[in-house]
C-alpha cells in the first residue's frame, strides 16, 4: 500500500484529522439526544434502552465481517460512502421529527443503520491512518485523533446535544447529518492511495475469522482480559441503558443537566490517559486493573444508593479514570502479544466481546429498569463486578507486575 510519509501538518492527516472532529462532533450530540428523543415519545424503559441496543446490535452481527470487507475495498471510498448514507440515514430521521412523524420503531430503524455503518467505518478510519501519516509520526498522530475525540464527542457535544434538543428536538439529528456530509468531503479529497495488498484479502473469510479465534482463545492472558471485558460491559450498559430517566426522576436533572452529567465520564477519560502510564509504573499493571475492578463495584453501588447529583457526578469521573486507565493497559498488552498479522483479526474479536457485551448489557437493561426499577440494574452490575474481581483466573493474570509478557 502506498503510503503517504510525513509529519503530522500534511495536508492528509490534516483533513482527516479535521473529518474524525466534525463527525465525532455529531456523532456525540445525537448520542445525547437520541435517549432524549425516546424519552419524548415514550415513557417504557425498556423501549428506551431498545434505541441503544439497536446501534450496538450491527457490531454483534457484522464486527467481523466488517474487519474483512475494510481489508478487500478501497478504504477512502468506503468511509466517503458510508459517511454520506449515514448522512441520509439522519436526515430523513431529523425530517420525520420535524413534521411529527417519528415513531419508536423509526428510531430503532435509524440506530441500527447507522451502527452498521460504523462498524464499517470506524475500522476504516483506523486503517486510513498509516496511509497519510509516516510511521515516525503515528503515535502522535493517534493521541492526538484520541484527545480530539473525547473533547469532541465527550465534552462539547454532550451538553451542545441536550441544548440543540431543547430548542427543537430535530436540531441535533441535523446537526449530525451535515456532519456526515462535511467528513465525507473532506475524506473524499485525500490523497489517492492504494488498497492494501495483504494475504488477507484473498483468502477465505469464514478460513481467516476462524484463525483469529483460535488464536485468541489458546492465550490464556488476553482469553481472560477479553472474558472481563466483556463482563465488564454487559454489567455496564446494563447499569446505564436507563440512565436518561435515573438523571431526571432519580437525581432530579434536566435535560442540559443530563448532558453535563455524561461529560463526567471525558473528566474522568481525559485525566485517565495522563495517568495511565505512570500508574502502570508505580504499582504494575496487574495491581492497576485489579483497582478498575474494585472501582467498578463502588461505582455500581454509588449510583444505586445516592440521590445527589454531586456525588454521581464524582463518581462518575472516577469511572472515566479507570475505563481510560484498563483500556489504555489492555490495548498495550494486546499489541505486544499479538503477532503483526493476526492483529487486525485479533482486535475484531476483542471488539466483538466488548461491544457485543454492551448489545447484550443494554437488552438486560431494559429488561430489568421495566421489572425492578431503575436502580435495580446498578446493584445487579456491582454483583456480576464482584464475581468478575474474584474469578481465579483474572486474579493470576492481574497479579503480574510491571507489563505482562506473552502467556499461552
Amino acid at each position: 500500500m502506498h503510503a503517504l510519509q510525513g509529519p503530522l501538518r500534511t495536508t492528509g492527516f490534516a483533513r482527516l484529522w479535521t473529518a474524525s472532529a466534525v463527525s465525532n462532533l455529531g456523532d456525540g450530540v445525537t448520542m445525547v439526544a437520541g435517549p432524549l428523543l425516546l424519552a419524548g415519545i415514550t415513557d417504557d424503559p425498556a423501549l428506551i434502552a431498545g434505541g441503544a441496543f439497536a446501534g450496538q446490535l450491527p457490531w454483534l452481527l457484522f464486527a467481523l465481517i466488517s474487519g474483512a470487507f475494510v481489508d478487500r475495498l478501497d478504504r477512502r471510498r468506503l468511509v466517503v460512502t458510508v459517511n454520506l448514507l449515514r448522512g441520509a440515514v439522519l436526515a430523513a430521521l431529523a425530517a420525520a421529527i420535524a413534521t411529527g412523524h417519528v415513531t419508536v420503531p423509526l428510531v430503532y430503524l435509524a440506530s441500527f443503520l447507522l451502527g452498521v455503518g460504523e462498524t464499517l467505518a470506524d475500522t476504516a478510519y483506523g486503517a486510513l491512518l498509516p496511509a497519510v501519516v509516516a510511521p515516525d509520526h503515528l503515535e502522535r498522530a493517534n493521541a492526538r485523533l484520541t484527545a480530539t475525540f473525547t473533547v469532541a464527542n465527550q465534552f462539547a457535544a454532550k451538553p451542545f446535544g441536550a441544548w440543540l434538543y431543547g430548542v427543537a428536538a430535530a436540531l441535533p439529528f441535523g446537526l449530525d447529518a451535515a456532519s456526515f456530509v462535511a467528513a465525507a468531503v473532506l475524506i473524499a479529497g485525500l490523497p489517492a492511495v492504494g488498497v492494501p495488498e495483504t494475504p488477507a484479502a484473498k483468502r477465505d473469510l469464514r478460513a481467516d475469522i476462524a484463525e483469529g479465534l483460535r488464536w485468541l482463545w489458546r492465550h490464556r492472558l488476553l482469553r481472560t482480559l477479553a472474558a472481563a471485558m466483556g463482563v465488564a460491559n454487559i454489567a455496564f450498559c446494563a447499569a446505564f441503558a436507563t440512565f436518561v430517566l435515573y438523571a431526571g426522576d432519580r437525581l432530579g436533572l434536566s435535560a442540559v443537566g443530563y448532558g453535563f452529567l455524561l461529560t463526567m465520564f471525558a473528566v474522568g477519560g481525559l485525566a485517565g490517559t495522563a495517568v495511565a502510564s505512570r500508574l502502570s509504573r508505580r504499582f504494575g499493571t496487574g495491581t492497576v486493573l485489579r483497582a478498575g475492578l474494585i472501582v467498578e463495584i463502588v461505582t455500581h453501588l454509588t449510583l444505586a444508593i445516592t440521590t445527589n447529583p454531586l456525588v454521581a457526578g464524582g463518581i462518575i469521573v472516577l469511572f472515566g479514570v479507570h475505563t481510560t486507565v484498563w483500556g489504555v493497559l489492555v490495548a498495550t498488552i494486546r499489541q505486544r502479544a499479538v503477532p503483526d498479522p493476526l492483529r487486525g483479526r485479533v482486535g475484531s474479536v476483542h471488539a466483538l466481546l466488548e461491544t457485543g457485551g454492551a448489545a447484550v448489557g443494554w437488552l438486560l437493561g431494559a429488561v430489568f429498569s421495566r421489572l425492578f426499577g431503575l436502580t435495580m440494574p446498578f446493584w445487579i452490575a456491582a454483583c456480576a463486578m464482584v464475581a468478575v474481581a474474584a474469578w481465579r483466573p483474572l486474579a493470576e493474570v492481574t497479579t503480574i507486575s510491571g507489563t505482562p509478557t506473552a502467556r499461552t
